[in-house]
């Protein structure tokens, strides 16, 4: 059988580990015709936006995509590709495992925390109102009628929704996602002592939805709670389940716990759709260097191959990178000590070890 994927290089070192991730994909043995469509920065200037029309029809017609990184500007210019494409294709439900691995450098073992993180709402819905418009100085007019709070007139302004509707679904992709993947427990994350009407309403509706699958053990943790027990005792979790900002930033810490970026898969899931990437950026510094790390890309592609039907596959290359990292030899810097950093692999070298790890299977 062949699979018609989009296949999104991206820009800054997008290209580079994309390259090396369809190789390891195609070793496999799995048919792919790739539709290769261009977003992000590099394609600006031509088509006036960094996501073009034709991306969100490639992936709408193929329902399935993988994607290299693309370049935000911080603090101006385009809102992120990443956060519209989740909007754009309804992708509600982000996925980004962080898993530890044999040889990987750090001072945890046996961590294997899947985040489920909300994609459509909370403080990354892009609802903003800039410093200093009439629009801005009438919201502040209202709210400080309504709540009787005095907001600076010089304040810009974020809205944070969390609705019933968004908070029901993702808790419910968790609880299904630790069902069909043998998972033991679901640990909703929240803020709920202080915000009590949003992540109140997530909090109440998780404690609903637990109530349906009384075979999965359920929990809540406030946040800032929850990272420290992350770095404490990160074996205690299973499943996480948040709301968008939370989950951005603990996925990152997750990552810490098990080697860093360069290990961390990720994946955006809706109904009709769904779309793998790294977790990590597109670092413009390193482009063309032929240096950074493939493996999370190339384990979102071991997502993907799950996610269509692929399991044995998917599991075959997860073993190949496994290898490659527990022999420690065909490894980017990043998964060097520090003392042998100049004996690192390049990008493409990393294909190539886990290309011959899937010929010895």
């Amino acid at each position: 059988m062949t699979y018609n994927i989009t296949l999104i290089p991206g820009d800054g070192i997008g290209p580079e580990i994309t390259e090396a991730t369809r190789r390891v994909l195609e070793a496999t043995g799995v048919g792919f015709k790739w539709e290769v469509v261009q977003a992000g920065a590099d394609v600006q200037d031509e088509y006036g936006t960094p996501l073009p029309g034709h991306v969100l029809e490639s992936i709408r017609k193929n329902r399935v995509a993988i994607k290299g990184p693309v370049t935000t500007p911080v603090g101006s210019g385009f809102r992120s590709v990443n956060v519209a494409m989740r909007k754009e294709l309804d992708l509600y439900a982000c996925v980004r495992p962080c898993k530890s691995y044999p040889g990987a450098p750090t001072r945890y073992t046996d961590v294997d925390i899947v985040v489920v993180r909300e994609n459509t709402e909370d403080l990354y819905a892009g609802i903003e109102f800039e410093k200093g418009t009439p629009q801005t100085a009438s919201i502040i007019e209202m709210l400080s009628q309504s709540s009787g709070t005095q907001i600076r007139a010089d304040s810009g302004i974020s809205i944070k929704p969390i609705s019933e509707t968004a908070s029901r679904r993702i808790v419910r992709f968790a609880f299904e996602y630790a069902r069909s993947n043998h998972r033991r427990k679901v640990t909703a994350v929240h803020k709920a002592n202080i915000m009590k009407f949003s992540d109140g309403l997530f909090l109440a509706t998780a404690r609903q939805v637990a109530q349906e699958y009384p075979d999965i053990e359920f929990e809540d943790r406030i946040v800032d709670n929850m990272t420290m027990q992350l770095v404490k005792k990160p074996r205690q979790f299973d499943v996480v389940v948040t709301p968008n900002l939370y989950g951005d930033i603990i996925s990152d810490l997750c990552a810490g716990l098990v080697g860093g970026l360069g290990l961390a898969p990720g994946a955006n899931i809706g109904d009709e759709a769904a779309l793998f990437e790294p977790t990590h950026g597109s670092a413009p510094k390193y482009k063309g260097q032929n240096k950074v790390n493939p493996m999370a890309m190339m384990l979102s592609g071991v997502m993907m191959l799950s996610h269509i039907g692929e399991k044995e596959n998917a599991q075959r290359l997860e073993r190949a990178i496994a290898d490659v990292i527990a022999g420690g030899k065909s490894v980017t810097y990043d998964l060097k000590p520090e003392a042998e950093q100049s004996r690192a692999v390049g990008t493409s070298e990393v294909a190539d070890a886990i290309i011959d790890k899937l010929g010895e299977q």
